[in-house]
């Protein structure tokens, strides 16, 4: 029988994975108690992969996998040049939380830009009108910039709409300037984005090009009122450079899901500053985009081991 191997058990539960790999003929095995993966995975057909690190040594180790199929959109703690070497397959799941990480990204910049955070916490503590040095600017008439316009991106920009930006900027190289205008937005390169947006989110993936893209010299061209989100990746961001503009007011606000290193360290300047909003790398969660993932997870290792070929190989 062939085997697959959950590398990290996140979920606790797998019944919509064996409910699609068991009639397959596929074993499916969950690491329950992080005992070595490259010592576990030797002899599996296939890994399952959700946070753990699954680099060059652990894939060298592997004699019979076929297929990492990642539980998510990114991939970057996965060795793709290793698993190609070895003619693995890796997979991902690209669209399936792109309407929950839009929500989310939405969430925190109204949170962010209304202040919402400040004054609950002010409230909590038995204050009131709390509105000195805590200015709000509204929406409408102002202008919105889009880093990144993959899938999450592009919804961003649809759930948007609705605010009535006198202009929505988007930097994606790769994106015909035609259709962002029948779009109701303009092409922009990065810098004249962040110079021109009272109000900026980040949704591109991380990789070489994108790792630190936006730092010290990047903050320093936002406006002072300025309202920054990031639900990518968190090393997309100089992170120290990002806790310079928020101590030092350069920007007004943040909204970050995501972060250099994940949980963040209870050290960590985020965690004091009351200009920024934190949440846990929710953006990808609903119900729904679970049960998804999980389905769609295990379709591409039956895929892979059956033959099939799956629909979203990324190597």
């Amino acid at each position: 029988m062939l085997k697959a191997l959950v590398t990290d058990d996140r979920y606790r539960q797998y019944k919509i994975e064996r409910d699609i790999l068991t009639p397959a003929g596929i074993e499916l095995v969950v690491n329950e108690n992080g005992a070595d993966l490259a010592e576990l995975a030797a002899d599996m057909d296939a890994l399952l992969v959700n946070l753990a690190k699954v680099d060059a040594p652990v894939i060298q180790k592997l004699n019979r996998c076929k297929v990492i199929s990642r539980y998510g959109v990114g991939y970057d703690n996965v060795d793709l040049i290793a698993a190609r070497a070895k003619g693995i397959s890796v997979t991902n799941v690209p669209d399936y939380c792109k309407n929950d990480s839009a929500e989310h990204t939405l969430a925190l910049m109204l949170t962010a830009s209304r202040r919402i955070s400040i004054h609950d916490r002010h409230v909590r503590a038995g204050e009131w009108n709390i509105t000195a040095g805590n200015p709000v600017y509204r929406m409408t008439g102002r202008t919105y910039g889009i880093i990144g316009y993959g899938r999450t991106g592009k919804n961003v920009h649809r759930l948007i709409k609705g605010f009535n930006f006198r202009e929505i900027f988007v930097c994606s190289p790769s994106t015909d300037e035609q259709e962002l205008r029948k779009n109701g937005a303009r092409k922009a390169d990065l810098h004249t984005l962040l110079r021109e947006s009272d109000f900026i989110s980040c949704h591109v993936p991380l990789n070489p090009a994108t790792e630190r893209m936006i730092g010290a010299k990047e903050f320093a061209l936002m406006k002072p009122n300025a309202v920054f989100v990031n639900t990518a990746r968190g090393k997309v961001i100089d992170e120290t450079a990002l806790i310079a503009a928020l101590t030092e007011k350069r920007i007004a606000m943040a909204g970050l899901d995501v972060f250099e290193n994940e949980p963040i360290a209870k050290d960590n300047p985020l965690r004091t500053l009351e200009n920024v909003v934190l949440t846990d790398h929710q953006a990808w969660y609903s119900e729904e985009s679970i049960v998804e993932l999980k389905r769609r997870v295990a379709e591409n290792v039956k895929a892979v081991l059956t033959g099939e070929g799956a629909a979203s190989i990324v190597n």
